[in-house]
Protein backbone atom coordinates (compact mmCIF):
# COMPACT_ATOMS: atom_id res chain seq x y z
CA UNK A 1 0.00 0.00 0.00
CA UNK A 2 1.38 3.20 -1.03
CA UNK A 3 1.87 6.44 1.60
CA UNK A 4 -1.38 8.20 -0.38
CA UNK A 5 -3.70 4.78 -0.10
CA UNK A 6 -2.35 5.36 3.72
CA UNK A 7 -3.40 8.42 4.03
CA UNK A 8 -7.00 8.09 2.12
CA UNK A 9 -8.07 4.99 4.37
CA UNK A 10 -6.59 6.91 7.68
CA UNK A 11 -8.15 10.24 6.43
CA UNK A 12 -11.89 7.64 5.96
CA UNK A 13 -11.91 6.13 9.23
CA UNK A 14 -13.29 6.94 12.67
CA UNK A 15 -9.65 8.75 13.32
CA UNK A 16 -10.77 11.64 10.97
CA UNK A 17 -12.76 14.24 13.12
CA UNK A 18 -14.49 15.28 9.81
CA UNK A 19 -15.45 11.47 8.88
CA UNK A 20 -16.96 11.00 13.32
CA UNK A 21 -18.84 14.54 11.90
CA UNK A 22 -20.52 12.98 9.26
CA UNK A 23 -21.33 10.05 11.21
CA UNK A 24 -23.21 12.47 13.82
CA UNK A 25 -24.92 14.27 11.30
CA UNK A 26 -26.09 11.33 9.38
CA UNK A 27 -27.48 9.53 12.85
CA UNK A 28 -28.72 13.38 14.13
CA UNK A 29 -30.94 13.28 10.39
CA UNK A 30 -32.39 9.61 11.08
CA UNK A 31 -32.98 10.03 14.60
CA UNK A 32 -35.63 13.12 13.41
CA UNK A 33 -36.61 11.16 10.92
CA UNK A 34 -37.39 8.33 13.25
CA UNK A 35 -39.37 10.96 15.38
CA UNK A 36 -41.40 12.11 12.07
CA UNK A 37 -42.54 8.85 11.16
CA UNK A 38 -43.71 7.77 14.62
CA UNK A 39 -46.01 10.96 14.65
CA UNK A 40 -47.49 9.75 11.73
CA UNK A 41 -48.50 6.62 13.17
CA UNK A 42 -51.66 6.09 13.84
CA UNK A 43 -55.04 3.83 12.89
CA UNK A 44 -55.87 4.66 9.47
CA UNK A 45 -52.94 6.13 7.69
CA UNK A 46 -51.60 4.29 4.85
CA UNK A 47 -48.31 2.40 4.93
CA UNK A 48 -46.91 3.67 1.87
CA UNK A 49 -47.48 7.59 2.62
CA UNK A 50 -45.92 6.96 5.88
CA UNK A 51 -42.70 5.52 4.17
CA UNK A 52 -42.74 8.25 1.65
CA UNK A 53 -42.81 10.43 4.21
CA UNK A 54 -39.81 9.31 6.30
CA UNK A 55 -37.89 9.35 2.89
CA UNK A 56 -38.81 12.68 1.83
CA UNK A 57 -37.48 14.19 5.41
CA UNK A 58 -34.06 13.02 4.63
CA UNK A 59 -33.91 14.07 1.46
CA UNK A 60 -35.05 17.07 2.52
CA UNK A 61 -32.75 17.38 5.32
CA UNK A 62 -29.32 15.82 3.33
CA UNK A 63 -29.98 18.09 0.54
CA UNK A 64 -28.45 21.69 1.18
CA UNK A 65 -25.07 20.31 3.04
CA UNK A 66 -22.19 19.97 1.49
CA UNK A 67 -23.26 22.30 -1.98
CA UNK A 68 -20.52 23.74 -1.95
CA UNK A 69 -17.77 21.24 -1.59
CA UNK A 70 -14.75 21.12 -4.10
CA UNK A 71 -15.89 17.36 -5.41
CA UNK A 72 -19.79 16.26 -5.33
CA UNK A 73 -20.58 14.30 -1.60
CA UNK A 74 -23.56 11.87 -2.24
CA UNK A 75 -26.03 11.87 0.64
CA UNK A 76 -29.82 11.08 1.56
CA UNK A 77 -31.44 7.70 2.08
CA UNK A 78 -29.09 5.00 3.54
CA UNK A 79 -31.99 2.61 3.88
CA UNK A 80 -35.54 2.76 2.69
CA UNK A 81 -37.96 3.57 5.52
CA UNK A 82 -39.78 1.02 6.38
CA UNK A 83 -43.08 0.21 7.99
CA UNK A 84 -43.38 -3.70 9.26
CA UNK A 85 -46.56 -4.39 11.57
CA UNK A 86 -47.31 -7.19 13.85
CA UNK A 87 -45.59 -10.67 12.42
CA UNK A 88 -44.15 -8.72 9.90
CA UNK A 89 -40.31 -9.09 10.27
CA UNK A 90 -38.97 -6.69 8.14
CA UNK A 91 -38.49 -4.59 4.93
CA UNK A 92 -41.91 -4.07 4.42
CA UNK A 93 -42.03 -0.31 2.28
CA UNK A 94 -44.76 -0.88 0.04
CA UNK A 95 -46.01 0.02 -3.64
CA UNK A 96 -47.89 3.76 -4.29
CA UNK A 97 -50.64 1.49 -5.33
CA UNK A 98 -50.43 -0.40 -1.90
CA UNK A 99 -53.43 0.39 0.12
CA UNK A 100 -52.04 -1.46 3.44
CA UNK A 101 -53.22 1.23 6.32
CA UNK A 102 -52.13 0.63 9.98
CA UNK A 103 -54.59 -0.54 12.81
CA UNK A 104 -55.51 0.48 16.64
CA UNK A 105 -53.19 -2.54 18.45
CA UNK A 106 -50.86 -2.96 15.63
CA UNK A 107 -46.93 -3.45 16.83
CA UNK A 108 -45.02 -1.24 13.84
CA UNK A 109 -41.66 -2.06 13.34
CA UNK A 110 -39.81 1.07 12.18
CA UNK A 111 -36.18 0.87 10.17
CA UNK A 112 -34.40 3.47 7.98
CA UNK A 113 -31.00 5.17 7.48
CA UNK A 114 -29.33 8.06 6.83
CA UNK A 115 -25.98 8.90 5.20
CA UNK A 116 -23.69 11.55 4.40
CA UNK A 117 -20.64 11.18 2.03
CA UNK A 118 -21.51 7.15 2.34
CA UNK A 119 -21.32 7.39 5.99
CA UNK A 120 -24.29 5.46 6.95
CA UNK A 121 -26.33 5.97 10.04
CA UNK A 122 -29.56 3.67 10.15
CA UNK A 123 -32.16 3.18 13.30
CA UNK A 124 -34.75 0.60 13.69
CA UNK A 125 -37.18 1.14 16.58
CA UNK A 126 -41.03 -0.28 17.89
CA UNK A 127 -43.74 0.43 18.97
CA UNK A 128 -47.50 -0.06 19.64
CA UNK A 129 -50.34 2.26 18.46
CA UNK A 130 -52.09 2.03 22.00
CA UNK A 131 -52.50 4.70 24.97
CA UNK A 132 -50.81 3.62 28.19
CA UNK A 133 -48.10 0.74 29.13
CA UNK A 134 -47.92 -2.20 26.48
CA UNK A 135 -48.34 -5.60 28.56
CA UNK A 136 -48.05 -9.33 27.75
CA UNK A 137 -46.44 -10.80 24.64
CA UNK A 138 -46.03 -7.42 23.24
CA UNK A 139 -44.35 -5.95 26.15
CA UNK A 140 -42.53 -9.35 26.33
CA UNK A 141 -40.87 -8.98 22.65
CA UNK A 142 -40.31 -5.06 22.77
CA UNK A 143 -38.15 -6.08 26.15
CA UNK A 144 -36.41 -8.84 24.54
CA UNK A 145 -34.95 -6.58 21.57
CA UNK A 146 -34.09 -4.07 23.77
CA UNK A 147 -32.62 -5.72 26.30
CA UNK A 148 -30.70 -7.47 23.87
CA UNK A 149 -29.41 -4.59 22.19
CA UNK A 150 -28.49 -2.97 25.09
CA UNK A 151 -26.41 -6.05 25.95
CA UNK A 152 -24.59 -6.13 22.38
CA UNK A 153 -24.31 -2.31 22.85
CA UNK A 154 -21.63 -3.71 25.72
CA UNK A 155 -19.78 -6.27 24.06
CA UNK A 156 -18.98 -5.08 20.53
CA UNK A 157 -16.31 -3.19 21.94
CA UNK A 158 -12.19 -3.97 21.02
CA UNK A 159 -11.29 -7.42 22.18
CA UNK A 160 -14.41 -8.83 22.03
CA UNK A 161 -15.97 -11.79 19.19
CA UNK A 162 -18.42 -11.99 17.34
CA UNK A 163 -19.77 -15.05 18.62
CA UNK A 164 -20.00 -13.65 22.17
CA UNK A 165 -22.53 -11.58 20.95
CA UNK A 166 -24.71 -14.07 18.92
CA UNK A 167 -24.72 -16.26 22.42
CA UNK A 168 -25.66 -13.35 24.43
CA UNK A 169 -28.61 -12.09 22.52
CA UNK A 170 -29.93 -15.56 22.35
CA UNK A 171 -29.40 -15.62 26.51
CA UNK A 172 -31.23 -12.63 26.48
CA UNK A 173 -34.09 -13.36 24.36
CA UNK A 174 -35.08 -16.99 26.22
CA UNK A 175 -35.34 -14.34 29.66
CA UNK A 176 -38.20 -13.39 27.60
CA UNK A 177 -39.70 -16.68 26.66
CA UNK A 178 -39.32 -15.19 23.49
CA UNK A 179 -36.60 -16.47 20.16
CA UNK A 180 -33.99 -14.19 18.42
CA UNK A 181 -35.22 -14.17 14.43
CA UNK A 182 -32.60 -16.05 12.28
CA UNK A 183 -31.31 -14.78 9.41
CA UNK A 184 -30.81 -11.32 10.57
CA UNK A 185 -27.48 -10.08 10.05
CA UNK A 186 -25.32 -6.90 11.76
CA UNK A 187 -22.72 -5.62 10.06
CA UNK A 188 -19.91 -3.39 9.90
CA UNK A 189 -20.03 -0.41 7.94
CA UNK A 190 -17.83 1.61 6.13
CA UNK A 191 -17.90 4.53 3.48
CA UNK A 192 -20.74 3.42 1.05
CA UNK A 193 -20.95 -0.20 2.59
CA UNK A 194 -23.87 -1.04 4.73
CA UNK A 195 -22.93 -4.57 4.85
CA UNK A 196 -19.34 -5.25 5.73
CA UNK A 197 -17.44 -8.25 5.81
CA UNK A 198 -16.95 -8.11 9.65
CA UNK A 199 -20.74 -10.02 10.51
CA UNK A 200 -22.57 -10.53 14.27
CA UNK A 201 -25.08 -13.52 13.47
CA UNK A 202 -28.05 -13.44 15.34
CA UNK A 203 -28.93 -17.71 15.48
CA UNK A 204 -26.02 -19.56 14.85
CA UNK A 205 -26.94 -22.96 13.07
CA UNK A 206 -24.87 -25.72 10.84
CA UNK A 207 -26.88 -23.85 8.19
CA UNK A 208 -25.94 -20.76 9.07
CA UNK A 209 -22.42 -19.58 9.86
CA UNK A 210 -19.87 -16.94 9.82
CA UNK A 211 -15.81 -16.35 10.14
CA UNK A 212 -15.03 -15.74 14.31
CA UNK A 213 -13.88 -12.20 13.96
CA UNK A 214 -12.64 -9.56 17.14
CA UNK A 215 -14.03 -5.67 17.10
CA UNK A 216 -11.38 -3.65 16.75
CA UNK A 217 -11.23 0.10 17.48
CA UNK A 218 -12.65 2.67 14.90
CA UNK A 219 -15.31 0.25 13.78
CA UNK A 220 -18.00 1.08 12.73
CA UNK A 221 -20.80 -1.34 13.26
CA UNK A 222 -25.12 -1.28 12.43
CA UNK A 223 -26.82 -3.78 15.33
CA UNK A 224 -30.11 -5.06 14.19
CA UNK A 225 -31.93 -7.33 17.08
CA UNK A 226 -34.92 -9.01 16.01
CA UNK A 227 -37.04 -11.11 18.35
CA UNK A 228 -40.21 -13.11 18.11
CA UNK A 229 -42.99 -14.41 20.34
CA UNK A 230 -42.60 -17.51 17.90
CA UNK A 231 -40.18 -19.98 16.63
CA UNK A 232 -37.94 -17.13 15.10
CA UNK A 233 -38.11 -19.67 11.73
CA UNK A 234 -39.86 -16.25 9.37
CA UNK A 235 -40.83 -17.38 5.87
CA UNK A 236 -41.34 -15.61 2.39
CA UNK A 237 -44.81 -15.38 1.86
CA UNK A 238 -44.89 -13.55 -0.97
CA UNK A 239 -42.27 -12.40 -3.26
CA UNK A 240 -44.21 -9.51 -5.51
CA UNK A 241 -44.04 -7.78 -1.56
CA UNK A 242 -39.97 -7.28 -2.18
CA UNK A 243 -39.58 -4.00 -2.95
CA UNK A 244 -36.05 -3.07 -1.48
CA UNK A 245 -32.91 -3.60 -3.46
CA UNK A 246 -29.04 -3.27 -3.42
CA UNK A 247 -27.21 -3.18 -6.78
CA UNK A 248 -24.30 -5.74 -6.42
CA UNK A 249 -21.25 -3.61 -8.69
CA UNK A 250 -19.26 -7.46 -8.86
CA UNK A 251 -21.92 -8.47 -11.77
CA UNK A 252 -21.76 -7.67 -15.46
CA UNK A 253 -24.46 -9.85 -16.73
CA UNK A 254 -25.19 -8.74 -20.03
CA UNK A 255 -29.44 -8.03 -19.60
CA UNK A 256 -31.48 -9.30 -22.48
CA UNK A 257 -34.70 -7.42 -21.95
CA UNK A 258 -35.18 -3.40 -22.95
CA UNK A 259 -36.90 -3.05 -19.95
CA UNK A 260 -34.30 -4.67 -17.46
CA UNK A 261 -31.91 -2.84 -19.17
CA UNK A 262 -33.19 0.68 -18.88
CA UNK A 263 -33.88 -0.10 -15.22
CA UNK A 264 -30.39 -1.00 -14.38
CA UNK A 265 -29.07 2.22 -15.95
CA UNK A 266 -31.54 3.86 -13.61
CA UNK A 267 -30.46 2.78 -10.60
CA UNK A 268 -26.24 2.77 -11.68
CA UNK A 269 -27.04 6.72 -11.62
CA UNK A 270 -29.21 7.19 -9.07
CA UNK A 271 -28.28 4.24 -6.08
CA UNK A 272 -24.88 3.18 -6.82
CA UNK A 273 -24.43 1.73 -3.47
CA UNK A 274 -27.22 2.14 -1.20
CA UNK A 275 -30.26 0.19 -1.23
CA UNK A 276 -33.38 1.43 -2.28
CA UNK A 277 -37.30 1.00 -3.18
CA UNK A 278 -38.89 0.21 -6.44
CA UNK A 279 -40.69 2.93 -5.59
CA UNK A 280 -37.83 4.91 -6.72
CA UNK A 281 -37.91 4.14 -10.59
CA UNK A 282 -40.75 4.23 -13.33
CA UNK A 283 -43.19 1.77 -12.01
CA UNK A 284 -44.20 -0.33 -15.41
CA UNK A 285 -40.91 -0.41 -16.67
CA UNK A 286 -40.10 -1.40 -13.11
CA UNK A 287 -42.09 -4.56 -12.85
CA UNK A 288 -41.04 -5.98 -16.54
CA UNK A 289 -37.29 -5.37 -15.28
CA UNK A 290 -36.49 -6.41 -11.91
CA UNK A 291 -37.54 -9.71 -12.31
CA UNK A 292 -34.39 -10.57 -14.88
CA UNK A 293 -31.91 -7.78 -12.65
CA UNK A 294 -32.71 -9.99 -9.92
CA UNK A 295 -32.59 -13.48 -11.52
CA UNK A 296 -28.71 -12.88 -12.74
CA UNK A 297 -27.47 -11.66 -9.54
CA UNK A 298 -27.39 -7.86 -10.58
CA UNK A 299 -29.63 -6.73 -7.61
CA UNK A 300 -29.93 -8.15 -4.10
CA UNK A 301 -33.21 -8.33 -2.45
CA UNK A 302 -34.57 -7.66 0.97
CA UNK A 303 -37.31 -10.09 0.97
CA UNK A 304 -40.04 -9.73 3.10
CA UNK A 305 -40.39 -12.26 5.58
CA UNK A 306 -43.03 -13.50 8.30
CA UNK A 307 -43.57 -14.97 10.95
CA UNK A 308 -46.88 -17.13 11.80
CA UNK A 309 -50.27 -15.15 12.38
CA UNK A 310 -50.55 -14.05 15.83
CA UNK A 311 -46.85 -14.04 17.04
CA UNK A 312 -45.03 -10.38 17.27
CA UNK A 313 -42.10 -9.46 16.23
CA UNK A 314 -39.62 -6.62 17.67
CA UNK A 315 -37.31 -4.36 16.54
CA UNK A 316 -34.16 -2.25 17.93
CA UNK A 317 -31.79 -1.35 15.36
CA UNK A 318 -28.77 1.23 15.91
CA UNK A 319 -25.18 2.30 15.26
CA UNK A 320 -22.43 2.20 17.05
CA UNK A 321 -18.99 3.93 16.51
CA UNK A 322 -16.26 2.44 18.30
CA UNK A 323 -14.41 5.17 19.41
CA UNK A 324 -10.95 5.68 21.80
CA UNK A 325 -12.90 6.17 24.52
CA UNK A 326 -15.43 3.91 24.44
CA UNK A 327 -18.36 2.97 22.57
CA UNK A 328 -20.99 5.52 21.11
CA UNK A 329 -24.33 4.55 20.11
CA UNK A 330 -25.42 7.29 17.48
CA UNK A 331 -28.66 6.28 16.73
CA UNK A 332 -31.31 5.69 19.16
CA UNK A 333 -34.99 6.38 20.49
CA UNK A 334 -36.79 6.28 23.68
CA UNK A 335 -39.52 2.67 24.35
CA UNK A 336 -43.02 3.37 25.49
CA UNK A 337 -44.02 2.11 28.82
CA UNK A 338 -43.28 -1.28 28.89
CA UNK A 339 -45.30 -3.66 31.54
CA UNK A 340 -42.39 -6.20 31.32
CA UNK A 341 -39.12 -5.40 33.64
CA UNK A 342 -35.22 -5.94 32.71
CA UNK A 343 -34.30 -9.79 33.72
CA UNK A 344 -32.80 -10.24 37.26
CA UNK A 345 -30.51 -13.23 35.49
CA UNK A 346 -27.27 -12.79 37.25
CA UNK A 347 -25.27 -12.99 33.49
CA UNK A 348 -27.65 -10.82 31.70
CA UNK A 349 -27.15 -8.08 34.57
CA UNK A 350 -23.41 -8.18 34.62
CA UNK A 351 -23.32 -7.63 31.07
CA UNK A 352 -25.86 -4.25 31.34
CA UNK A 353 -23.43 -3.17 34.25
CA UNK A 354 -20.44 -3.09 31.48
CA UNK A 355 -19.26 0.56 31.31
CA UNK A 356 -20.30 1.94 27.41
CA UNK A 357 -17.03 5.12 27.92
CA UNK A 358 -14.02 4.32 29.05
CA UNK A 359 -13.59 5.96 32.97
CA UNK A 360 -12.29 8.99 33.38
CA UNK A 361 -12.63 8.62 37.48
CA UNK A 362 -14.98 6.78 39.72
CA UNK A 363 -18.30 6.63 39.93
CA UNK A 364 -19.38 4.94 36.31
CA UNK A 365 -19.93 1.26 37.69
CA UNK A 366 -22.27 2.86 40.48
CA UNK A 367 -24.29 4.61 38.03
CA UNK A 368 -24.89 1.83 35.83
CA UNK A 369 -26.08 -0.36 38.62
CA UNK A 370 -28.53 2.30 39.46
CA UNK A 371 -29.87 2.49 36.13
CA UNK A 372 -30.06 -1.65 36.20
CA UNK A 373 -32.32 -1.77 39.17
CA UNK A 374 -34.84 0.90 38.02
CA UNK A 375 -35.50 -1.85 35.33
CA UNK A 376 -34.77 1.19 32.31
CA UNK A 377 -33.17 0.82 29.20
CA UNK A 378 -29.76 0.54 30.69
CA UNK A 379 -27.97 2.42 28.02
CA UNK A 380 -29.28 5.60 30.06
CA UNK A 381 -26.40 4.23 32.41
CA UNK A 382 -23.70 6.71 30.11
CA UNK A 383 -25.51 9.35 28.43
CA UNK A 384 -24.73 9.09 24.34
CA UNK A 385 -24.61 11.33 21.43
CA UNK A 386 -28.20 10.23 20.10
CA UNK A 387 -30.14 10.31 23.56
CA UNK A 388 -30.15 14.09 22.73
CA UNK A 389 -31.08 14.16 19.03
CA UNK A 390 -33.69 11.19 19.64
CA UNK A 391 -35.73 13.75 22.46
CA UNK A 392 -35.58 16.54 20.58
Amino acid sequence: MSSDDERDEQELSLTSPEVVTKYKTAAEIVNKALQVVLAECKPKAKIVDICEKGDAFIKEQTASMYKNAKKKIERGVAFPTCISVNNTVGHFSPLASDESVLEDGDMVKIDMGCHIDGFIALVGHTHVLQEGPVTGRKADVIRAANTAADVALRLVRPGKKNTEVTEAIQKVARAYDCKIVEGVLSHQMKQHVIDGNKVVLSVSSPETTVDEVEFEENEVYAIDIVASTGDGKPKLLDEKQTTIYKKDESVNYQLKMKASRFIISEIKQNFPRMPFTARSLEEKRARLGLVECVNHGHLQPYPVLYEKPGDFVAQIKFTVLLMPNGSDRITSHTLQELGTKISEDPEIQGWLALGIKKKKGGGKKKKAKKAGEKGEASTEAEPMDASSNAQE
